[in-house]
């Protein structure tokens, strides 16, 4: 079954379709590219998308990805509103814990580049006019996010980022 793909980078959105068999995650997290057949590029300002055929963006160079595979939601999982900045774009989504997490005890440490959120809002940040796009779930590179703000302390979920906690400016409401 082929996975559509849409992939955000700090120049843009790449959209297509996974060119190689395996889960999106998968293919994410095997530490070579993201190849996508019939794929169509748009940056950040431009009005419309240009085809661009097959390419391949590599792993690193991708901040947000959403694509219309299952992601394996966590079974029992506590979910937690969040909000991230990410290069050029802002992030709402809830992010799964296991019941009982505790950040300041845990021993289990996320795993891997790419963590899910479900339930998402992304748009660019400095262009908010531009609209806003809604999604099931994204997978979002934890090394890039570059600000928090969360009920939970996730720091160590986005290593390098600036954590706000709830109430102060921008806190979430």
């Amino acid at each position: 079954m082929a996975i559509r793909v849409d992939a955000y980078t700090s120049g843009g959105m790449a959209s297509g379709t996974l060119a190689r068999p395996g889960g999106l995650r998968e293919v994410l997290e095997d530490g070579g590219g993201l190849p996508l057949d019939g794929a169509a590029w748009q940056g950040l300002e431009d009005a419309t998308a240009q085809p661009a055929g097959s390419m391949s963006i590599p792993s690193d160079d991708i901040l947000i990805v959403v694509g219309d595979d299952d992601p394996g939601v966590p079974v029992h999982a506590a979910w937690h509103h969040i909000h991230l900045e990410v290069g050029p774009y802002t992030l709402e989504g809830e992010l799964p814990t296991q019941p009982g997490f505790d950040p300041g005890r845990a021993l289990m440490r996320p795993s891997g580049e790419f963590l899910m959120l479900r339930d998402i809002r992304l748009s660019i940040r400095t262009r908010p006019e531009a609209g806003v796009a809604v999604g099931d779930h994204a997978l979002v590179n934890r090394y890039t996010v570059d600000r928090i703000r969360a009920e939970l302390q996730l720091g160590f979920f986005f290593p390098g980022a600036v954590v706000d906690p709830i109430g102060t400016a921008g806190g979430l409401a």
